[in-house]
């Protein structure tokens, strides 16, 4: 039972060198994962340490930074200037603009395929286009042309890339290779670090443009009228109000009470983008799905969302979703079946600390496996399908 609840991999660098903070450490239960993320939260805030300034990255990012008053001011910051509902509302017209976006992009790709007598095209790369659409116009306030878009999913994608093949923990060809004595990384792997740069380098060629028009923007707003941002007509191309201009309004009051650089706000950039886009992508292909695969729970949310609605309203507003217990159901019993990601971001040991009877070493990294989480047996009935019909992912009592 011990060995189910908290699981230490041997992925022993440390060990064979005598360090015990090198430790890798496995959570497999969600009572040891509550106990250690919230009730010992700050003990366990700290990111692994990674080999930033090879790749021309600053520690100015929320999940790569360490626990510490930068971290605390950036993570506030995202999640009270733009994912806080009160912020969420001003993207309304944007969401409701991708949503047609997806609608148009399928309907044209189906009726291609009628035509050609093929089958369907798979719909990921259509969820993955209009996710990617909305995160570029929430970050940077604008409403860009599709080849533009493209331009800025492609550096995304190579830089990802770059980084899953290089600097991963998981992959095993090429395990952290930049770890490991950065002077002569510098001469051994020198393409691989050229390459990173090179990537790092594109990302920024396409950013920096974009937040220098968010700051002249923000400039003549605040020239011009001084007041609050207000949510855009459905038809407009600019934002008053975006993630940019909320990094812009950042002053560090550790270093002085400057300003973000460019390049720190590129990073940002690219982490916003990156976190939401495969994600919620994932999770949204998974329930669709399902409910292709349950057409009782289709019927059962449709009638909900008719309910609730009306026959005459033509969209689901923001105020609706909160009517809708069952629609709520369904997406965490999709998150629950279908995690987006098997593992959150690996978390670091502050200092020493017990869970669940167990000590984890200062510094020591700790994984935790939503997934099998998710999916243990003996906290969910069915836990490896979908109760159709009903009231999805019960848990035993």
């Amino acid at each position: 039972m011990a060995t189910q609840l908290l699981v230490l991999a041997a992925l022993l660098l440390g060990k064979q060198h005598g360090h015990r903070s090198n430790l890798t450490i496995f959570v497999t239960d969600r009572h040891i994962a509550h106990a250690a993320l919230v009730e010992s939260g700050v003990a366990l805030a700290d990111r692994p340490a990674v080999t930033r300034a090879l790749l021309g990255e600053t520690g100015s990012t929320i999940s790569r930074s360490s626990y510490g008053p930068v971290w605390r001011l950036l993570c506030r910051n995202l999640v009270a200037e733009t994912l806080h509902p009160s912020r969420v509302k001003l993207f309304a017209p944007a969401r409701a603009w991708v949503r047609r976006v997806l609608a148009e992009k399928l309907g044209r790709e189906a009726e291609e395929a009628q035509a050609k007598e093929q089958a369907p095209p798979p719909v990921m790369e259509a969820f993955r286009y209009a996710m990617f659409c909305l995160l570029v116009l929430m970050c940077f306030g604008e409403r860009l042309d599709e080849p533009a878009v493209r331009a800025i999913a492609s550096a995304q994608y190579g830089w990802l890339m770059f980084v899953a093949k290089n600097t991963s923990v998981f992959v095993a060809k090429n395990t952290s290779v930049f770890a490991f004595w950065p002077a002569l990384t510098r001469i051994v792997f020198r393409g691989r670090l050229q390459e990173g740069l090179a990537a790092r380098q594109r990302q920024k060629e396409l950013f920096v443009p974009l937040i220098d028009a968010c700051r002249v923007r923000k400039q003549q707003q605040v020239k011009n009228q001084g007041g609050a941002a207000v949510a855009p007509e459905e038809e407009a191309t600019t934002f008053e109000h975006s993630y940019v201009d909320t990094l812009l309004d950042i002053r560090l009051p550790e270093e002085g009470d400057r300003e973000l650089t460019d390049d720190e706000m590129s990073n940002l950039c690219s982490e916003f983008l990156t976190a939401g886009t495969d994600t919620t992508s994932t999770a949204l292909q998974w329930i669709m799905a399902e409910l292709v695969k349950n057409p009782d729970a289709q019927e059962k949310l449709y009638s909900e969302i008719k309910a609730t609605c009306g026959d005459e309203q033509g969209e689901v507003t923001e105020e609706d979703t909160h009517k809708m217990p069952y629609l709520k159901a369904v997406v965490l019993e999709g998150l629950r079946r279908h995690p987006p990601a098997h593992f959150v971001l690996s978390h670091k040991a502050a200092e020493d600390m017990e869970v669940g009877g167990y000590l984890i070493p200062k510094g020591a990294t700790v994984n935790f496996t939503v997934a099998e989480m998710g999916w243990d047996e003996r906290e969910w009935d069915k836990a490896h399908g979908v109760r159709a019909g009903a009231v999805p992912g019960r848990r035993r009592r």
